[in-house]
């Protein structure tokens, strides 16, 4: 894993939230993040250390009906063609960029994730791909997958 940091000069008794934004390494499989970052001596300045992961995983349930397969993620703020969604075989993918709004601000506490978000699941069973659903409606994007049906049967 590689680190960016992200912040800057403050003022004596002012707060400031650096952003530690960890990238994927193939030669390790944990988050890491490296102990000069963890353990900085800040002097008079009080800062706040957070590690987030590149790519971030909304909420996301999966559920199954008679009919279909139905993938729904808690995911405001977006627009339905903010979406790119991929089926390949039984595992469905969906990512996407949350934008951070562009005004300029000091935060108190940082609780909501932006950025580049990413949702592989595995699904249960086969689906019919020509007939997948996906609708974003009051910050949910529900995805319908209708199961496959069998050679022979309509």
């Amino acid at each position: 894993m590689s680190c960016e940091l992200v912040g800057g000069w403050v003022s004596p008794g002012e707060s400031k939230m650096i952003e530690v934004v960890s990238m994927p390494n193939p030669q390790r499989h944990e988050n890491h993040v490296p102990e000069e970052l963890l353990f900085m001596d800040m002097g008079p300045f009080h800062w706040h250390l957070s590690v987030r992961a590149h790519a971030w995983r909304p909420p996301t349930d999966v559920f199954e009906t008679e009919e279909a397969i139905v993938v729904r993620v808690e995911i405001a703020g977006m627009e339905e063609d903010d979406f790119q969604i991929e089926l390949d075989g039984r595992y469905l993918s969906i990512k996407g960029v949350r934008p951070d709004p562009p005004e300029r601000r000091a935060y108190h506490q940082m609780e909501i994730q932006v950025g580049e978000f990413s949702i592989e699941v595995e699904l249960p069973s086969a689906v019919a791909a020509t007939e997948v659903e996906a609708v974003y409606n009051n910050g949910f994007l529900r995805v319908v997958l209708p199961k496959a049906r069998p050679p022979g049967t309509s």
